[in-house]
C-alpha cells in the first residue's frame, strides 16, 4: 500500500486540507482527513500540501502532439494519449471528425482494439449526420442525412465501442436515428445544428443526453427563439460540453453556464486537434488546411475555428480565472464527464474502489505529477 499524505484533496465531500489517499492494487483503497490516522505499514509519499484531484476525463479530443485519431498512423493514438496525459487527462474518448463513411469506419476499426485494451474510454463520432450550414471545422461535403444503415456501419466498425454520436436533430429522420442509437447503447449528443427550441426538446425526449461544444457551431438564443442552446441549457437531463479556451466560449458565458447548470451538468472538454502541444504551423483537419497562430486554429481562407489546441489543465485554470470555484471546475473535468458516459464506477473521483488515476497540482494549478492506476507516469 502507498499513501499520498499531506494533500489538499478535492473530493466529493469538498476541499480537505491535510488529507490523504491510500492506494493499493491500482485502486483507491481509502481516503481520509487530518483527523484520521494513516494506514500502518504503508509507503508514505508526502505531497507537502499540494492539491490532489482525480484524473481528468475528456469526452471530445481529436488529436494532439502533432497527431490525429483519424490519420490511420499506428503510433498516433499513443502519441495523443501521452501528450494529453501530461496535462492531466487520464481517460478520453477518441473523437472522429466527419469524413466519408468508409474513412470513418476504417478509423474506428483501428481504434476499437485500444478501447478493449483500456487505452481509450470509447469512440465519439462527430457526424456524419450534421448540418452543413453549421459545419464549423467539419467537412460539409462528407455530411449525410440520418441513415440507419450508416449508423450500423459505424457501430459495427467500433466493435460495440461507439460511445457517443453527435448529430443535428433538425435533419429529416434524425429523431428516429436518436432512438436507434440509444437502443444500441450509443449516447447521442446534439451539435453542429441549427435546430430550434422545440425540435431540440424533441431530440432530448427521444433520448439525446449530451450537447457537443455548447455555443459553438449552433446559433445563440433570440428573444422569440431560444434555439438549441436554450433547450440544452435548461434541460436537467442534458450534460453540456464547454471548450474553456476563451476562443470558443467567452469567459462570461462560461461562468454563466456554470451558474445555470451547476457542475453536475457541465463537462469541460478540449476538442483538441493535432496542434495541441505542438505549436503554431500548418495542419490538416480532414481535407481542410488549418493555420494555427498564437494557439488559435483557423480554417485557411475562412477564418472559422478548426477545433482547439486546448489541454484540460489549461481549461481548469481558465475556468477558475473566470470565477468558477475550483471544486466545480474539477467536477466538470472528472466526475461529470465520467458519469455522462457511464464510467463513474471506474474513474472520476477520490472515492475508494475507483481507479487510482490522480493528479498532483501545484499552487498555480499546474500539473506536477500524474498517476495512472496508482503508478506515477510523470513526476515533478
Amino acid at each position: 500500500m502507498t499513501v499520498l499524505s499531506d494533500a489538499t484533496l478535492v473530493s466529493p465531500v469538498g476541499v480537505v486540507p491535510g488529507g490523504w489517499v491510500a492506494l493499493q492494487s491500482g485502486k483507491i483503497a481509502a481516503v481520509g482527513g487530518p483527523e484520521r490516522a494513516l494506514p500502518r505499514d504503508a509507503e508514505v509519499v508526502d505531497l507537502g500540501g499540494r492539491w490532489l484531484v482525480p484524473g481528468f476525463v475528456d469526452l471530445h479530443v481529436h488529436g494532439g502532439g502533432g497527431q490525429s485519431y483519424c490519420s490511420g498512423e499506428p503510433d498516433a493514438p499513443a502519441a495523443i494519449g501521452a501528450l494529453h496525459r501530461t496535462h492531466g487527462t487520464t481517460s478520453a474518448l477518441a473523437s472522429l471528425a466527419t469524413a466519408p463513411l468508409d474513412e470513418m469506419a476504417r478509423a474506428a476499426s483501428a481504434l476499437a482494439p485500444l478501447v478493449e485494451a483500456g487505452a481509450l474510454a470509447g469512440i465519439h463520432a462527430e457526424g456524419p449526420f450534421l448540418s452543413p450550414a453549421h459545419a464549423g471545422e467539419q467537412d460539409p461535403a462528407a455530411m449525410i442525412p440520418p441513415d440507419v444503415d450508416a449508423l450500423q456501419t459505424l457501430i459495427d466498425a467500433c466493435r460495440g465501442h461507439l460511445r457517443v454520436l453527435t448529430l443535428a436533430p433538425e435533419l429529416p429522420g434524425a429523431l428516429e436515428l436518436v432512438k436507434r442509437a440509444v437502443d444500441a447503447g450509443v449516447l447521442v449528443a446534439i451539435g453542429h445544428t441549427g435546430a430550434g427550441y422545440e425540435r431540440t426538446l424533441a431530440a432530448i425526449e427521444a433520448g439525446a443526453t449530451l450537447a457537443t461544444h455548447l455555443f459553438h457551431a449552433q446559433p445563440g438564443p433570440q428573444q422569440r427563439e431560444p434555439g438549441a442552446v436554450g433547450a440544452l441549457l435548461e434541460h436537467p437531463d442534458v450534460v453540456v460540453q464547454l471548450i474553456a479556451d476563451g476562443i470558443h466560449v467567452h469567459d462570461a458565458l462560461l461562468a454563466m453556464a456554470f451558474r445555470l447548470c451547476g457542475p453536475e451538468r457541465i463537462a469541460l472538454v478540449t476538442a483538441a486537434m493535432a496542434a495541441a502541444g505542438s505549436g503554431d504551423g500548418q495542419y490538416q483537419v480532414g481535407p481542410r488546411s488549418v493555420d494555427v497562430r498564437g494557439g488559435v486554429a483557423l480554417i485557411e481562407g475562412s477564418g472559422a475555428t478548426a477545433g482547439s489546441t486546448l489541454t484540460q489543465d489549461i481549461a481548469l485554470r481558465r475556468a477558475v480565472d473566470a470565477g468558477v470555484p475550483l471544486i466545480d471546475a474539477v467536477t466538470a473535468l472528472s466526475a461529470t464527464p465520467a458519469r455522462a458516459i457511464g464510467i463513474a464506477d471506474r474513474v472520476g473521483a477520490l472515492v475508494p474502489g475507483l481507479a487510482a488515476d490522480l493528479l498532483v497540482l501545484g499552487a498555480d494549478l499546474e500539473v506536477e505529477e500524474v498517476l495512472v492506476g496508482g503508478s506515477f507516469t510523470m513526476r515533478a
